[in-house]
Protein backbone atom coordinates (compact mmCIF):
# COMPACT_ATOMS: atom_id res chain seq x y z
CA UNK A 1 0.00 0.00 0.00
CA UNK A 2 2.65 2.74 0.73
CA UNK A 3 4.62 1.48 -2.44
CA UNK A 4 1.64 2.30 -4.28
CA UNK A 5 1.50 6.15 -2.49
CA UNK A 6 5.08 6.37 -3.45
CA UNK A 7 4.70 5.58 -6.91
CA UNK A 8 1.34 7.51 -7.41
CA UNK A 9 3.84 10.38 -5.56
CA UNK A 10 6.46 10.13 -8.00
CA UNK A 11 4.16 10.11 -11.44
CA UNK A 12 2.41 13.20 -10.22
CA UNK A 13 5.76 14.75 -9.48
CA UNK A 14 6.77 13.77 -12.25
CA UNK A 15 3.65 15.28 -14.43
CA UNK A 16 3.87 18.46 -12.81
CA UNK A 17 7.88 18.86 -13.52
CA UNK A 18 6.85 17.99 -17.17
CA UNK A 19 4.34 20.40 -17.26
CA UNK A 20 6.66 23.02 -16.06
CA UNK A 21 9.09 22.43 -18.13
CA UNK A 22 7.21 22.40 -21.36
CA UNK A 23 7.32 25.31 -23.82
CA UNK A 24 4.97 28.22 -23.49
CA UNK A 25 2.40 27.94 -26.26
CA UNK A 26 3.33 30.60 -28.84
CA UNK A 27 1.61 33.76 -29.29
CA UNK A 28 -0.47 34.01 -32.31
CA UNK A 29 1.40 36.64 -34.45
CA UNK A 30 -0.11 40.26 -35.38
CA UNK A 31 -1.37 40.41 -38.78
CA UNK A 32 -2.93 43.03 -41.24
CA UNK A 33 -5.40 41.66 -44.13
CA UNK A 34 -5.61 43.87 -47.09
CA UNK A 35 -6.73 43.30 -50.72
CA UNK A 36 -7.22 45.65 -53.47
CA UNK A 37 -7.17 45.67 -57.37
CA UNK A 38 -6.29 47.26 -60.33
CA UNK A 39 -6.89 47.67 -64.53
CA UNK A 40 -4.50 48.07 -67.25
CA UNK A 41 -5.74 48.78 -70.54
CA UNK A 42 -4.68 47.09 -74.09
CA UNK A 43 -5.74 47.25 -77.13
CA UNK A 44 -7.01 43.94 -79.13
CA UNK A 45 -5.19 42.15 -82.23
CA UNK A 46 -7.10 39.77 -83.33
CA UNK A 47 -10.72 38.73 -83.62
CA UNK A 48 -13.18 36.26 -83.77
CA UNK A 49 -16.86 36.14 -85.48
CA UNK A 50 -19.39 33.38 -85.57
CA UNK A 51 -20.88 33.21 -89.35
CA UNK A 52 -23.83 31.15 -89.88
CA UNK A 53 -25.47 29.94 -92.47
CA UNK A 54 -29.77 28.80 -92.00
CA UNK A 55 -31.52 27.30 -94.59
CA UNK A 56 -35.21 25.86 -94.33
CA UNK A 57 -37.07 22.98 -96.55
CA UNK A 58 -40.08 20.78 -96.25
CA UNK A 59 -37.71 17.69 -95.24
CA UNK A 60 -34.29 17.69 -92.98
CA UNK A 61 -32.21 15.96 -95.79
CA UNK A 62 -32.95 18.42 -98.54
CA UNK A 63 -32.38 21.77 -95.84
CA UNK A 64 -29.06 20.04 -95.03
CA UNK A 65 -28.35 20.01 -98.91
CA UNK A 66 -28.73 23.26 -99.31
CA UNK A 67 -27.00 23.94 -96.22
CA UNK A 68 -23.68 22.22 -97.25
CA UNK A 69 -23.77 23.92 -100.48
CA UNK A 70 -24.37 27.29 -99.49
CA UNK A 71 -21.71 26.84 -96.25
CA UNK A 72 -18.85 25.60 -98.76
CA UNK A 73 -19.36 28.45 -101.07
CA UNK A 74 -18.72 30.99 -97.72
CA UNK A 75 -15.70 28.44 -96.79
CA UNK A 76 -14.53 29.08 -100.35
CA UNK A 77 -14.85 32.59 -100.15
CA UNK A 78 -13.05 32.70 -97.01
CA UNK A 79 -9.95 31.20 -97.88
CA UNK A 80 -9.79 33.25 -100.71
CA UNK A 81 -9.11 35.68 -98.49
CA UNK A 82 -6.14 34.15 -96.64
CA UNK A 83 -7.87 32.47 -93.69
CA UNK A 84 -6.49 28.62 -92.94
CA UNK A 85 -8.82 25.61 -92.12
CA UNK A 86 -7.01 26.26 -88.45
CA UNK A 87 -8.74 29.64 -88.57
CA UNK A 88 -12.12 28.12 -89.24
CA UNK A 89 -13.83 26.12 -87.07
CA UNK A 90 -17.14 24.71 -86.98
CA UNK A 91 -18.68 25.17 -83.71
CA UNK A 92 -23.05 24.37 -84.21
CA UNK A 93 -24.49 22.38 -86.26
CA UNK A 94 -28.37 21.55 -85.37
CA UNK A 95 -31.84 20.54 -87.41
CA UNK A 96 -35.12 21.38 -86.31
CA UNK A 97 -38.33 20.64 -87.45
CA UNK A 98 -40.58 23.77 -87.76
CA UNK A 99 -44.10 23.21 -87.01
CA UNK A 100 -47.80 25.35 -87.28
CA UNK A 101 -49.80 25.61 -84.88
CA UNK A 102 -53.34 25.86 -85.77
CA UNK A 103 -56.33 26.22 -83.46
CA UNK A 104 -57.87 23.25 -81.85
CA UNK A 105 -55.89 21.47 -84.13
CA UNK A 106 -52.60 19.48 -83.14
CA UNK A 107 -49.24 20.93 -84.68
CA UNK A 108 -48.73 20.12 -88.65
CA UNK A 109 -44.66 19.75 -89.21
CA UNK A 110 -44.23 22.15 -92.12
CA UNK A 111 -40.30 21.26 -92.60
CA UNK A 112 -36.89 21.41 -91.17
CA UNK A 113 -34.47 24.19 -90.55
CA UNK A 114 -30.53 23.88 -90.24
CA UNK A 115 -28.34 26.03 -88.92
CA UNK A 116 -24.41 25.69 -89.51
CA UNK A 117 -22.09 28.08 -87.55
CA UNK A 118 -18.31 28.72 -88.38
CA UNK A 119 -16.17 30.62 -85.96
CA UNK A 120 -13.35 32.45 -88.02
CA UNK A 121 -10.72 33.55 -85.72
CA UNK A 122 -9.05 36.75 -87.34
CA UNK A 123 -5.00 37.64 -87.06
CA UNK A 124 -5.51 40.45 -88.92
CA UNK A 125 -7.71 43.08 -88.19
CA UNK A 126 -7.86 45.30 -90.72
CA UNK A 127 -10.00 41.99 -92.45
CA UNK A 128 -12.44 41.76 -90.67
CA UNK A 129 -14.80 44.51 -92.36
CA UNK A 130 -13.94 42.64 -95.61
CA UNK A 131 -14.41 39.32 -93.73
CA UNK A 132 -17.81 40.09 -93.00
CA UNK A 133 -19.03 41.62 -96.13
CA UNK A 134 -17.38 38.69 -98.32
CA UNK A 135 -19.07 35.99 -96.09
CA UNK A 136 -22.89 38.04 -96.12
CA UNK A 137 -22.17 38.01 -100.18
CA UNK A 138 -21.07 34.21 -100.60
CA UNK A 139 -23.86 32.59 -98.44
CA UNK A 140 -23.85 33.62 -94.55
CA UNK A 141 -27.05 34.93 -93.66
CA UNK A 142 -26.28 35.32 -90.27
CA UNK A 143 -23.57 36.67 -87.93
CA UNK A 144 -24.37 36.27 -84.17
CA UNK A 145 -21.25 37.74 -82.51
CA UNK A 146 -18.14 39.78 -82.92
CA UNK A 147 -15.21 39.53 -80.06
CA UNK A 148 -12.23 41.33 -80.02
CA UNK A 149 -9.08 39.71 -78.14
CA UNK A 150 -5.39 40.33 -77.57
CA UNK A 151 -2.84 37.76 -78.34
CA UNK A 152 -0.37 38.88 -75.39
CA UNK A 153 -1.80 40.36 -72.62
CA UNK A 154 1.86 39.79 -70.15
CA UNK A 155 3.07 43.29 -70.50
CA UNK A 156 -1.06 44.19 -69.54
CA UNK A 157 -1.18 42.14 -67.02
CA UNK A 158 2.28 42.41 -65.21
CA UNK A 159 1.25 46.30 -64.89
CA UNK A 160 -2.02 45.75 -63.32
CA UNK A 161 -0.73 43.03 -60.24
CA UNK A 162 2.12 45.86 -59.99
CA UNK A 163 -0.04 48.46 -59.06
CA UNK A 164 -1.92 46.24 -57.28
CA UNK A 165 0.16 45.31 -55.10
CA UNK A 166 0.88 48.45 -54.32
CA UNK A 167 -2.34 49.70 -53.49
CA UNK A 168 -2.70 47.02 -50.72
CA UNK A 169 0.99 47.40 -49.30
CA UNK A 170 -0.09 51.61 -49.11
CA UNK A 171 -3.51 50.41 -47.58
CA UNK A 172 -1.89 48.03 -44.51
CA UNK A 173 0.69 50.80 -44.12
CA UNK A 174 -1.84 53.28 -43.31
CA UNK A 175 -3.86 50.99 -41.18
CA UNK A 176 -0.58 49.76 -39.15
CA UNK A 177 0.52 53.52 -38.84
CA UNK A 178 -3.49 54.36 -37.20
CA UNK A 179 -3.13 51.39 -34.93
CA UNK A 180 -0.09 52.84 -33.49
CA UNK A 181 2.16 50.18 -35.16
CA UNK A 182 4.26 49.67 -38.30
CA UNK A 183 4.06 47.38 -40.91
CA UNK A 184 6.15 44.08 -41.03
CA UNK A 185 7.00 41.82 -43.44
CA UNK A 186 4.67 40.37 -45.93
CA UNK A 187 3.29 36.63 -44.95
CA UNK A 188 0.69 35.64 -47.77
CA UNK A 189 -0.32 37.02 -51.21
CA UNK A 190 -2.58 35.84 -53.32
CA UNK A 191 -3.53 36.73 -56.95
CA UNK A 192 -6.79 36.73 -58.72
CA UNK A 193 -8.50 38.57 -62.05
CA UNK A 194 -9.03 38.18 -65.59
CA UNK A 195 -8.95 40.23 -68.49
CA UNK A 196 -12.68 41.62 -69.10
CA UNK A 197 -12.67 41.78 -72.63
CA UNK A 198 -15.99 43.61 -74.13
CA UNK A 199 -19.40 41.49 -74.53
CA UNK A 200 -20.09 39.84 -77.87
CA UNK A 201 -21.34 42.81 -80.60
CA UNK A 202 -24.60 40.88 -81.96
CA UNK A 203 -24.91 41.12 -85.47
CA UNK A 204 -27.81 40.19 -88.11
CA UNK A 205 -27.86 41.10 -91.79
CA UNK A 206 -28.99 39.49 -94.65
CA UNK A 207 -27.07 38.79 -97.93
CA UNK A 208 -29.27 41.69 -99.88
CA UNK A 209 -27.74 44.30 -97.92
CA UNK A 210 -24.24 43.33 -98.20
CA UNK A 211 -24.07 44.00 -101.81
CA UNK A 212 -25.53 47.89 -101.66
CA UNK A 213 -23.30 49.35 -98.72
CA UNK A 214 -19.60 49.99 -98.75
CA UNK A 215 -16.53 47.70 -96.91
CA UNK A 216 -17.77 47.48 -92.99
CA UNK A 217 -15.80 49.29 -90.94
CA UNK A 218 -14.96 48.06 -87.61
CA UNK A 219 -13.33 49.68 -84.73
CA UNK A 220 -11.70 47.21 -81.80
CA UNK A 221 -11.44 50.06 -79.37
CA UNK A 222 -9.64 49.27 -76.17
CA UNK A 223 -10.35 46.38 -73.54
CA UNK A 224 -9.54 46.67 -69.68
CA UNK A 225 -7.63 43.72 -67.66
CA UNK A 226 -8.49 43.35 -63.90
CA UNK A 227 -6.11 41.86 -61.41
CA UNK A 228 -7.16 41.40 -57.80
CA UNK A 229 -4.39 40.78 -54.59
CA UNK A 230 -5.05 39.44 -51.24
CA UNK A 231 -2.68 40.11 -48.58
CA UNK A 232 -1.09 39.40 -45.21
CA UNK A 233 1.37 41.37 -43.29
CA UNK A 234 2.96 41.27 -40.13
CA UNK A 235 1.83 43.77 -37.46
CA UNK A 236 4.84 45.75 -35.39
CA UNK A 237 2.48 46.65 -32.52
CA UNK A 238 3.90 50.46 -31.18
CA UNK A 239 5.99 50.75 -27.68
Amino acid sequence: MLLNKVFALSALSGTLLSAQNAPAPHEPIPTIASSASAEAKFTPDRATISISVQTKATTAAAAAADNAKKQNAVLTSLRALGLTNTQLSTTGYSVNPEYRYDPNRPPTLTGYTVTNTVLADIHDLKQVGKILDTALASGSNMISSLDFYSSNTDSARQQALTDAVMKARSDAEVAARAAGGSLGALMHLSVGGAASPQPPRPMYAAKALASSVPETQINPGQQTLTVSVSADWRFNPGH
